[in-house]
């Protein structure tokens, strides 16, 4: 399949949109670090959102019918795991889902065990809540970032321990776990009577034949102890639109949720509904040449990388390359990298400051013209 596609190609002029992804750095920077796309969202969406908008009212929305069936469906087809309606949990957003479930399902003191470094919201969650921050180190393992599972079971085994945080596919580090390795996470789970938090919100972004296995997938046990948090946001480029769902299949811990959340997280977007169901009903057209597009990037990257004294350990899924800069013993790398005219993110944010991670959902002409600065700044200081 050819990947030159005009709409992936084409350069976007953000400076003008409010985006914070571009405001953060000088005009002279570009900006690759918060997982916003710069890409333009699918004509389905488009046309969805401009149908709504026409009709000129926006009073308060309910779920409507065809969101459910249109999430059952996408569940469904690319992930066999057939959910009940009942069992939606529809949120404005995933980050504050997370935040609530810390505050939900357990108690001051209490331990959160969570593998990272990691996506910085399933770290703060806890903290901010006065909960005990239980880490667990993501070591490479035959090219893969996956959790030290002797750890782990340690963590897991604090008699304080009440909840697993899990990122799963992890960012950063792109890994995607396999059935047998959710089913180890699954067996400490069970073992010692843990909720299980599960951010999957980069399912839809797999580059490699790889299968996703929504951890509640797994069996009924896992079914019945699980928070699964997932949305189109990431995969669609609509995160501004603020929509995201959780699937609880238990009912005391969905019952807990929602009468913990009445009065404090509103209700979606009246036009994430819409945009939404436009993107699992019409979007996979889009969304099929998005993943062949990012593959490429990911590939063109990685060729990049191998050049120099930098490192970058294969990436599954997301477009978020967790890059290795230990290797030039820097007090800072983050500023080396902002200095060279790259916008990256600091590695000390997710739980290591040799890392800084790289967004390369975007245009492959930039991704070149970043690569290119990185490449002149290592020459330029001696590192090549």
């Amino acid at each position: 399949m050819d990947v030159s596609f005009s709409v992936f190609d084409t350069l976007i002029d953000r400076s003008n949109m409010s985006s914070d992804k571009w405001s953060k750095y000088p005009e002279s920077v570009i900006p690759m670090w918060i997982a916003d796309m710069d890409f333009d969202s699918p004509d389905c969406i488009k046309k969805s959102l401009n149908q709504r908008v026409n009709e000129g009212v926006y009073g308060y929305t309910h779920t409507p019918k065809a969101l459910v069936k249109a999430i059952k469906s996408h569940l469904s087809t690319r992930y066999d795991w057939d959910v009940s309606g009942a069992h939606l949990v529809h949120l404005p957003g995933l980050v504050c889902a997370l935040h609530l479930s810390v505050h939900v399902f357990s108690n001051e003191g209490d331990g959160i065990v969570v593998p990272g470094p990691v996506y910085y919201h399933l770290t703060k969650a806890p903290l901010a809540s006065g909960r005990d921050l239980l880490n667990v180190d993501i070591v490479i393992q035959n090219g893969r970032w996956v959790p030290d599972m002797t750890q782990f079971e340690v963590a897991c085994a604090n008699p304080k321990s009440k909840m697993i945080l899990l990122c799963n596919p992890h960012n950063p580090g792109g890994t995607v776990y396999t059935k047998e390795e959710l089913l180890s996470i699954h067996a400490l789970a069970e073992k010692y009577d843990l909720v299980v938090v599960s951010d999957e919100i980069h399912c839809d972004l797999i580059l490699d034949d790889l299968p996703h296995v929504p951890f509640a997938s797994l069996n009924d046990d896992a079914a019945n102890r699980t928070i699964t948090l997932m949305a189109p946001s990431k995969t669609f480029n609509i995160a501004g639109l603020g929509y995201a769902f959780a699937v609880i299949e238990n009912a005391k811990l969905r019952q807990a949720f929602n009468q913990e959340r009445a009065g404090l997280i509103p209700s979606p977007n009246m036009l994430s509904l819409a945009a939404t169901i436009a993107a699992y009903e019409e979007g996979q057209e889009w969304h099929k040449e998005l993943l062949v597009y990012l593959k490429s990037n990911r590939d063109l990257l990685a060729k990049r990388i191998a050049a120099t004294p930098l490192k970058m350990v294969h990436l599954e899924a997301t477009y978020l390359a967790w890059i290795d800069v230990s290797a030039l013993s820097l007090d800072n790398p983050y500023q080396f990298f902002v200095d060279a005219g790259v916008g990256v993110s600091d590695g000390k944010d997710f739980g290591n400051p040799n890392y800084v991670r790289l967004n390369f959902g975007c245009p492959k002409s930039i991704l070149d013209q970043a690569m290119t600065r990185i490449e002149e700044a290592l020459i330029k200081h001696k590192f090549m």
